[in-house]
This record gives structure tokens, C-alpha cells and sequence, in this order.
């Protein structure tokens, strides 16, 4: 069988070129709140090409980082009164709890910003030594000049750029930089933010270069797939590329995918708007289960909406699964593990997958003496991250 998936920067469904090992690189929270169903809907993805390259005989070393420092978590910091390593810590710890909850292959590594400050130095001196970088009021700003395949990633006009890069921190206004989209590498601290000193001036990393450089250091200077959800499509994950690349003269990243968003009751899920459906919250009422399946009746290049009900869905699907479980025999499996494997391998298509999956279930309760059929059916539980020898957690 041949994984096809859609990659981003090609713009086509395509098959996924990867050797034995494959290094794959995520980007994960900036902890300062909970974490909501959209960043679970979007590690799921990745948890879920995990375990699907696994089973093809793969070695995948998932990296997925954690951005301790930046212009959100430093602010939310001061509002709490605490120091913004104390709030890091606690909701890191709340965010590994969810994953585990959610049935998520643990990372190979999870690096923290913090602990890659000298690395970023030095990615930002030979940025500017080589002219990819320049100087001005104290701050380190990527020349995008300076790399003529600015923008290959997201295919965005240079306008729509510049709007997005508004709307998302990026301050395309600022007059000390040369030209709207250059992007910062390097910036001073406000009085009671971290600091760190080096050659260029006393101050901090700017957001995009964090990943660059945690990315090489656990994986090296080419990755085999770089993913995240579509909101990072632009600047962020454009941004790493063109520092990245004119630092090692090497592909980033052979592919890039991206999962949608997710809204709630019709509205985007968003802090702003205060309607942000926390996974620990779900946690209190549903079996994690439940939650995964609920969550993976979406396609992850589908934006959609999350309703209450949707979690009665993935609690009725569960039940059907694990009353399957349970029997000593049934239909042939076959036929339904090959519709599971080639919706999976059809880049990512989970529902399809599901659909098949709850078919074999009701195949199972219905009739055959097949007795292999209960074991794949659990084979195939784990291929989807759901563990079917528990019963359902009532909570």
C-alpha cells in the first residue's frame, strides 16, 4: 500500500517519500492556557500517521516542541502574577495529561525553548553575517530579500501576506524594519521579561526562529514532514523556512501538511471569544475514548464544527466497538481491514476509516463464526489509537 497524502507547499495529494527513520516535526503548545479541542483534533492527526507509519514498518521520531517563551505567554504571566516558567510548567503538565488521556504516542522529544537560547544566538549571527539578517534599534530582522522563494509554502499574494502578518503579531507596519514582511529574529525584553545576552544585543528570540532551531537539533537540518494546524501556514511556517534554508542551504522540510480549524456551535474556537472547549473539561464527563472518536469523525483538512452532540456519537460508536470486542467470533475481518488501511493511506481519512471500523462491529454482533474477527477488530482499535479491552470509564 502507498500513503498518499495532501502536502501543502505542491498543493496536491501526493505519496509520502520517507525512508526507515522518519523525522517528523510538530508544533506544539505555547503553554499559557488549557488545552482545547483544537489542539487535539490536530495531534490526533499526527498520532495517528504515527501509528499508521509504524505499522508499515517505519521508525518515526516525532518532535514536537514547546514554546515557553513569546509574546503570549509572557503577558499571561504578568496578568496571573506568576513567572512565566512556574505557568509553563503547571499547564505543560495539564497538556501532557490530555494527550495521555487521548490515547497520543508520547513524542521522541519535547524540547523547550528556553533550553535552545544558544543555539538561536547562533542561528541569528550567521544569518546576519551572511546578509540574510540586518541590524536596526536594538533588533535582529530576517531580510526577506534576501530568499526569492519567500511565500512557496503558502502560495499567498505578498498583500495577503502582509494582512495575515498584521492580524497575527507580525507588526508589518513597524518603520524600523526594511520592508513589511521581514520578520523579527532577534528583540529587546521589556523591563520584566527574560533576557538573555548575546553578540547582537541583550534580549529575546523571536517566535519563528524558536522552531527552526529546535527542529535541527533534535532531527537535523531536513525533515521528512513538518506539520500544524492551517493558522501556521503564514508567517510561521513560512518563516522558518527561509531562515532555515539560508542558514543550511538544505530542503527544510520534504513535506508539509496542515490541519483546519475548529469552530464551536458556529463560531470560530477562539480565546477572544471566550468559547474554547477544553479537553480536561470533556475529560470530567466522557470516556477519553469517546472524545478521540468524536474528534476523528472529521476529516483533519475539513475545518468543522464541534457540537455537544458530537460526543454522544463518539460515546455510541465506542459501545458498538466494544460490544464487538467481546464476541468470540464473527464476520470475515478482512474485507473491512483493507477499507480501514486504504481510507487511512487516502491521506489520513479517518471518517472512512471509522465507517468501515463500525461496520465490522456491526458485522461482528450481527452474524459469522469467523474467530479471528474479534482479534483484528481489536488490531484496528489500536491502529486508531482506541484501546478496546477496557470497559467505558463512566464518569
Amino acid at each position: 500500500m502507498t500513503l498518499r497524502i495532501h502536502d501543502t507547499a505542491q498543493r496536491a495529494l501526493v505519496p509520502f517519500d520517507a525512508g526507515p527513520v522518519v523525522r517528523m516535526y510538530v508544533c506544539g503548545i505555547t503553554p499559557y492556557d488549557s488545552t482545547h479541542l483544537g489542539h487535539a483534533a490536530t495531534y490526533i492527526t499526527y498520532d495517528l500517521l504515527t501509528r499508521r507509519l509504524e505499522e508499515l514498518g517505519h521508525e518515526v521520531r516525532m518532535v514536537r516542541n514547546v514554546t515557553d517563551v513569546d509574546d503570549s505567554i509572557l503577558p499571561k504571566a504578568r496578568e496571573l502574577g506568576v513567572d512565566y516558567l512556574e505557568l509553563a510548567d503547571a499547564e505543560l503538565a495539564r497538556f501532557q495529561a490530555d494527550m495521555d488521556a487521548l490515547g497520543m504516542r508520547p513524542p521522541a522529544a519535547e524540547p523547550r525553548a528556553t533550553e535552545a537560547i544558544d543555539g538561536m544566538i547562533h542561528m541569528v549571527s550567521r544569518l546576519l553575517d551572511s546578509g540574510h539578517a540586518y541590524l536596526t534599534h536594538g533588533s535582529a530582522y530576517f531580510d526577506v530579500s534576501t530568499f526569492p522563494r519567500y511565500g512557496e509554502l503558502s502560495h499567498y499574494p505578498e498583500e495577503h501576506m502582509v494582512r495575515l502578518a498584521r492580524a497575527r503579531g507580525g507588526n508589518p507596519d513597524d518603520p524600523h524594519r526594511r520592508a513589511p514582511l521581514d520578520f523579527i529574529l532577534w528583540q529587546p525584553s521589556e523591563p520584566g521579561e527574560p533576557a538573555w545576552r548575546a553578540p547582537f544585543g541583550v534580549g529575546r528570540p523571536g517566535w519563528h526562529l524558536e522552531c527552526s532551531v529546535m527542529s535541527t537539533d533534535a532531527l537535523g537540518p531536513t525533515l521528512d514532514l513538518h506539520g500544524g494546524g492551517t493558522d501556521l501556514i503564514f508567517p510561521h511556517h513560512e518563516c522558518e523556512i527561509a531562515q532555515s534554508e539560508s542558514v543550511t542551504g538544505q530542503t527544510f522540510s520534504r513535506h508539509w501538511m496542515h490541519s483546519a480549524m475548529v469552530s464551536y456551535e458556529g463560531e470560530k474556537m477562539s480565546k477572544s471569544l471566550g468559547n474554547l472547549v477544553f479537553v480536561s473539561d470533556l475529560l470530567k464527563v466522557a470516556d477519553p475514548r469517546a472524545i478521540r472518536l468524536a474528534l476523528m469523525r472529521h476529516h483533519y483538512r475539513a475545518g468543522f464544527e464541534w457540537h455537544d452532540t458530537d460526543l454522544d456519537e463518539g460515546n455510541a460508536l465506542l459501545h458498538r466497538l466494544l460490544a464487538a470486542a467481546e464476541r468470540p467470533d464473527g464476520a470475515d475481518p478482512r474485507p473491512y481491514a483493507e477499507r480501514v488501511r486504504q481510507a487511512l493511506d487516502a491521506d489520513l481519512d479517518a471518517p472512512k476509516a471509522l465507517e468501515a471500523l463500525d461496520d465490522l462491529a456491526s458485522a461482528i454482533l450481527s452474524d459469522g463464526s469467523d474467530p479471528t474477527a474479534p482479534a483484528v477488530l481489536h488490531e484496528l482499535g489500536d491502529l486508531i489509537g482506541v484501546d478496546l479491552t477496557q470497559p467505558v470509564e463512566h464518569r
